[in-house]
C-alpha cells in the first residue's frame, strides 16, 4: 500500500502550473521584442551561441527538482514490514475497580489514580508478558483483550474513570470471571488476575468465582487500595456521596474480604500504600510463576521512499548544472539541441 505521510505538502504541486504559465509569458515577451529588432533568422546568425531549447529544458528539470522537493516533504511510504518476536513471559489481567467509592482520597491522589498509577509501572515492568484489562463496578467489562501490545494497554488505562461502568457496585465475582475467559488455553503458561479494589459493599459469589479460577490454575492477586479509617467520596458533579438520609457517605477499605479472595485464589493479598512496595511484592510473586514462550507478529512502520527520491532529485540538480544556455564550442559537433 502506497501513501504520503504528510499529504498536504502536495498542494505545493499546484505552483508548477502557476511557474510554467509566467514562464511562457515571459518567453512570448521577449520573442516579441527580438522580433522588434529584425527578421528572427538574421537574429540566430547574430546569435549561434544562443538556444532556446536548452534554456527551456533547463526551466523544465528546475520544476521535476520542485516537484521531486515536494514528494520529498510529503514523505512517500509502502507497504509495511511484519515482523515476529519470541519471548518468555505469563499471562496477567489486570482488573481495577471503577466503583464511585474508588474517587476517596484516603489514598493520595485518590484510590482510583493511585490504583491507575501502579498498573502503569506494572506495564513496564511486564514488557515480557501478555496482558489484558477489565474494568468493574456494578458489573465487569473487558476494555481490552489479552495481548503483547503494552501501549495500547496504557492508552486505555488513561481513560478508565466510575464513568465507564454504568452500573455501580462492587461486583468482584463477575470481574474474575470476566478476566478468567481472557485467558488462553496454554497450560503451560502461568496465568495471573491482578484484582485492584477497595472491596467495599461486594456482591456476592467472588470467593466461589476465585475457588473456580484456582481451579483453572489461575492465581488471583489482591491490591486493596484505601485505608481502614477510609473518607468521603467526591462526586464528579460536585459535593459528596450521600446515602438516602442525606448523609455524608464514608467509605472503609475491606481488608478482610481482599484477603479472603486471595486465599481462595491461590494468590497473595497487598495493601497498596503510598510508596512501591506493593509493586515490588506483586512483581516478586510473578516472577515465581511458570513462563512460556509466545511469539507475536508486529506491523512496524511504513517503509520511507523519500531516499529514493532524494537520489533521483541529485541527479536532476546533477544534470541541470551541467546544462548550459549557450552552446558549448567544445561539443559543437554533437548535435543534441537542433
Amino acid at each position: 500500500m502506497f501513501r504520503f505521510a504528510h499529504p498536504l505538502y502536495l498542494y505545493l504541486l499546484l505552483l508548477i502550473p502557476l511557474f510554467a504559465l509566467l514562464y511562457v509569458v515571459v518567453c512570448k515577451r521577449q520573442s516579441r521584442r527580438l522580433k522588434q529588432f529584425g527578421q528572427p533568422d538574421l537574429l540566430n546568425a547574430l546569435m549561434p551561441a544562443v538556444s532556446a531549447k536548452r534554456r527551456h529544458l533547463k526551466f523544465s528539470l528546475i520544476m521535476l527538482m520542485l516537484a521531486l522537493a515536494v514528494f520529498i516533504m510529503a514523505r512517500p511510504q509502502y507497504g509495511t514490514r511484519k515482523e515476529e518476536y519470541t519471548h518468555r513471559g505469563i499471562e496477567a489481567m489486570i482488573a481495577v475497580d471503577v466503583s464511585n467509592s474508588m474517587l476517596c482520597t484516603d489514598v493520595s491522589p485518590s484510590r482510583l489514580d493511585k490504583a491507575k498509577m501502579l498498573v502503569s509501572k506494572l506495564i513496564e515492568q511486564l514488557d515480557d508478558d501478555r496482558m489484558g484489562l477489565v474494568a468493574f463496578a456494578g458489573n465487569a467489562l473487558t476494555i481490552l483483550p489479552i495481548t503483547s501490545d503494552n501501549v495500547s494497554a496504557k492508552m486505555f488505562l488513561e481513560q478508565l474513570s466510575p464513568r465507564t461502568i454504568a452500573v455501580q457496585g462492587t461486583n468482584i465475582g463477575d470481574a474474575i470471571r470476566c478476566a478468567m475467559h481472557s485467558f488462553s488455553d496454554n497450560v503451560a503458561v502461568g496465568k495471573a488476575l491482578v484484582l485492584i479494589t477497595d472491596a467495599e459493599d461486594h456482591e456476592q459469589g467472588a470467593l466461589d468465582a476465585a475457588k473456580q479460577a484456582a481451579k483453572q490454575g489461575i492465581r488471583i492477586f489482591v491490591l486493596s487500595v484505601g485505608t481502614p479509617e477510609g473518607g468521603i467520596i467526591p462526586m464528579q458533579g460536585g459535593g459528596y456521596k450521600k446515602d438516602a438520609q442525606g448523609n455524608v457517605v464514608t467509605t472503609r477499605l475491606n481488608e478482610q474480604v481482599g484477603k479472603e479472595i486471595a486465599a481462595a485464589g491461590d494468590g497473595v493479598y497487598i495493601q497498596v500504600g503510598q510508596s512501591d512496595q506493593a509493586q515490588q511484592l506483586l512483581l516478586a510473586e510473578i516472577d515465581t510463576m511458570q513462563k512460556a514462550e509466545f511469539s507475536a507478529e508486529m506491523f512496524s512502520e511504513y517503509d520511507e521512499q523519500f531516499p529514493a527520491i532524494a537520489i533521483i532529485l541529485l541527479i536532476v540538480i546533477a544534470i541541470e548544472v551541467c546544462i548550459t544556455e549557450k552552446k558549448n564550442p567544445l561539443l559543437r559537433h554533437i548535435k543534441i539541441f537542433k
